[in-house]
């Protein structure tokens, strides 16, 4: 019969609704179980539920029992990610630009599928995914697959490379030619998901946007740039490329006002040097691209900080705040 079938499944129902129906300030009671596995076709009995709480925790499930009024009330306690660590993964993804909208609301879904649907709803009052700045390209939960699958399997890649045109259409770099490039690593930075890579034509490393790459496809060809990857250090890397615009990297010595120290340190890390320059301000100096990023950050400081050298870094500062200013004369 259907019912004795359905009974072979009854610590698998429990264990089911424990995990999702139960947590520290919602106890479920033996009733509770009994009516939940009848609606399940399942018959069950006071005292084999007491034995099937000690077979969960023999399993390893972390069953834990309190008074409930009269009652004894059973909950989950520890489980595999607790409340805090769940509310801190759903903000970063929440928060990832390189993650869509959509891709967004069906991870943290899934998520809340690990808490119980009491500490589910905590989680879902923290979503604000809708009206946030999100990547346009659907396709991006893929290519990050696909591109860990060419770094295991040691293979080089082949991609096309877009920028969004003013009518949000794509626009193809080299028009739609396909890049030909060694997959090393994967960098978060800036909001942005990066792909680093030895580009076969430039031979050289080099960082793309993987959210504007398409139609990537692995070639039998093995990854090249082995040793130019090794004697990269990723974190100076990406400290030097402000949100990972190209441009020469250089020694750059920057001076600024004393107040302005945490926002250098934010950017550069603790290691960063902070030589005292008078009783008001101090100079830093860093490698770092010089393009109109590093620019545009530094005119967020406006008079209180000053590209010092080299000569023609900070004469390519005054050219671009020229540029800026004449726009509003």
């Amino acid at each position: 019969m259907a019912k004795s079938a359905n009974q072979k499944l009854k610590l698998l129902y429990l264990c089911q609704y424990l995990l999702r129906q139960s947590d520290e300030d919602h106890p479920v009671t033996v009733a509770q179980m009994i009516d939940y596995l009848a609606l399940q076709d399942i018959a069950a009995e006071r005292k084999s539920l007491y034995d099937d709480m000690e077979a969960l925790r023999l399993f390893g499930l972390d069953v834990q029992s309190v008074r409930v009024g009269p009652a004894t009330g059973y909950f989950i306690g520890q489980r595999q990610f607790q409340l805090p660590e769940l509310k801190l993964l759903v903000d970063s993804v929440q928060s990832s630009r390189f993650i869509t909208e959509k891709k967004s609301l069906d991870l943290i879904g899934k998520l809340e599928g690990l808490a119980s649907v009491h500490e589910a709803r905590e989680l879902n009052h923290q979503v604000l995914v809708r009206g946030r700045i999100k990547t346009m390209n659907e396709s991006i939960y893929y290519n990050v697959d696909e591109l860990h699958a060419a770094i295991d399997g040691d293979r080089a890649i082949r991609f096309q490379y877009f920028d969004w045109g003013v009518d949000k259409k794509r626009q193809w770099r080299r028009d739609g030619a396909r890049y030909a490039v060694s997959p090393w690593a994967l960098m978060w930075d800036a909001e942005n998901y990066y792909l680093i890579a030895y580009d076969h034509d430039a031979m050289t490393i080099r960082h793309y946007r993987v959210d504007k790459m398409a139609s990537i496809t692995q070639t039998q060809e093995p990854r090249r740039g082995a040793e130019d990857f090794a004697s990269l250090d990723m974190a100076a890397y990406s400290s030097a490329h402000f949100g990972m615009f190209s441009g020469e990297v250089q020694t750059v010595r920057i001076r600024f006002e004393n107040a302005l120290a945490g926002p250098v340190i934010d950017r550069f890390g603790t290691d960063v040097n902070l030589v005292p320059l008078d009783g008001d301000h101090f100079s830093v100096t860093v490698k770092a691209a010089v393009n109109v990023q590093l620019f545009g950050w530094l005119s967020g400081f406006g008079a209180r900080a000053k590209v010092l050298a080299p000569a023609s870094a900070a004469e390519q500062m005054g050219r671009y705040a020229e540029a800026v200013a004449a726009l509003y004369r």
